[in-house]
């Protein structure tokens, strides 16, 4: 009979990428899409198959989908209502997209579903968007993407790409809020007030209760370190100006929210184009920013994911170590962990009994079946075989 360190050695794991969707739900992180380089090309990754993670064990599973599949694309926006998962927007084979699918996370069946609107006006094509979810809608910010000439009628929410237009096709950044009614299958595009931000693509964002929050981000040559709130009730823009030291100015980086009044920033591309590993966190009522320490400064990621996890923890996955767009070889497929606050007693003793599995197999033994089994997916978490497959812990 197998030992009871035995019992979650896997070799299965994730493919690297970057410019993927990730979600987690029922202590499960959900991964989709992404592209990753072979040899000189970028190779959009499957469509219809999607990755399993267990939070709790470090454990790897996939599953193949079906249904109304989505093309295979990358920067897309994913977002999580109610257990199912919505992606919009994104890059395909034949350039920008507007389409929005969904999938059920929970009954097992992994069926793609393209959702059609009853009504309204959808975004134009783009990607490198946010979305943050309030109530039953998402609600979409910015990105980079296509509009026709007729479409650009202000200058103040689309800033014009000089490097790339076709007749009466141009590209560029916006800072349009969209909205999809899950509930009516509706599209409508509120009317903000206040200042908005500046046109942007490949921020972060994240949402505090009733607010929807933005930080950073690429405008034209630029990379801004600036954070922004929308009231997602009065649909009002407010600049919040820190009090503190603040951040480098980056792109492609995430932000999380950890706590009722907390943000978790991590990495990115600095204004300089460096891949940054650095981890801070904002106070929003306070409207401080505290760098954190942490053991993953030599592991930098530029468009990846971030996911609040059990006790606060923010789990990373995927993206770049360097700047894809000079060497794009630096595609990375380990989760990084990162502690944002203190642990419960009861977790502090898991983890213990996980780092120290080695001495303690008999006693394990004599533990009651349900202890047992949450012990056993922290042994498998923390045990040697971990190095293989690529998973990393950071307190």
């Amino acid at each position: 009979m197998d030992s009871p360190v035995e019992s979650y050695v896997t070799e299965l794991v994730a493919r690297e990428r970057s410019g993927h969707t990730a979600l987690l739900e029922g202590g499960f992180l959900y991964v989709w899409g992404g592209y990753v380089s072979v040899a000189d090309d970028e190779i959009f990754l499957p469509n219809d198959e999607i990755w399993l993670y267990d939070i709790e064990s470090g454990v790897w599973e996939t599953h193949a989908m079906g249904g109304e599949v989505p093309p295979s694309m990358s920067g897309t926006c994913g977002s999580s209502l109610n257990g199912e998962m919505y992606i919009f927007g994104g890059c395909d084979d034949g350039g920008h997209t507007n389409q929005l699918y969904s999938v059920n996370l929970l009954d097992g069946m992994f069926m793609w579903r393209k959702v059609s609107s009853s009504g309204g006006v959808p975004p134009s094509p783009r990607d490198k968007l946010s979305c943050w979810v309030y109530k039953d809608r998402l609600i979409y910010f910015g990105g980079y993407g296509r509009k026709l000439l007729r479409e650009l009628d202000n200058s103040r929410s689309f800033i014009v790409d000089e490097a790339s237009w076709i007749e009466e096709v141009f590209w560029g950044w916006n800072n349009e809020v969209h909205v999809f009614n899950t509930s009516t299958a509706a599209w409508n595009q509120p009317r903000t007030h206040g200042l908005a931000p500046v046109p942007r693509a490949a921020h972060a964002g994240a949402t505090l209760g009733s607010r929807g929050y933005v930080c950073g981000g690429r405008v034209v040559e630029t990379r801004m370190s600036d954070i922004h709130c929308l009231d997602l009730e009065t649909w009002t823009w407010n600049e919040i100006v820190p009090v503190s030291p603040v951040p480098l100015g980056r792109s492609w980086h995430t932000l999380t929210a950890v706590s009722d009044s907390s943000l978790f920033l991590f990495g990115g591309l600095s204004v300089a184009c460096t891949p940054l590993s650095d981890a801070w966190l904002f106070n929003v009522k306070t409207k401080v920013w505290r760098e954190l320490e942490h053991t993953h400064k030599d592991k930098p990621r530029l468009w990846h994911t971030a996911c609040l996890g059990k006790d606060s923890d923010v789990i990373v996955f995927g993206g770049s170590r360097d700047y894809i767009l000079l060497v794009d070889t630096g595609h990375c497929n380990d989760a990084l962990v990162f502690q944002t606050c203190p642990y419960s007693l009861l977790r502090l003793c898991e983890d213990c009994i996980g780092k120290n599995a080695e001495v303690l197999q008999e006693q394990l033994l004599w533990l009651p079946p349900k202890l047992k089994q949450g012990i056993l997916r922290r042994i498998s978490f923390f045990r040697p075989a971990a190095n293989f497959l690529k998973i990393s812990y950071a307190a």
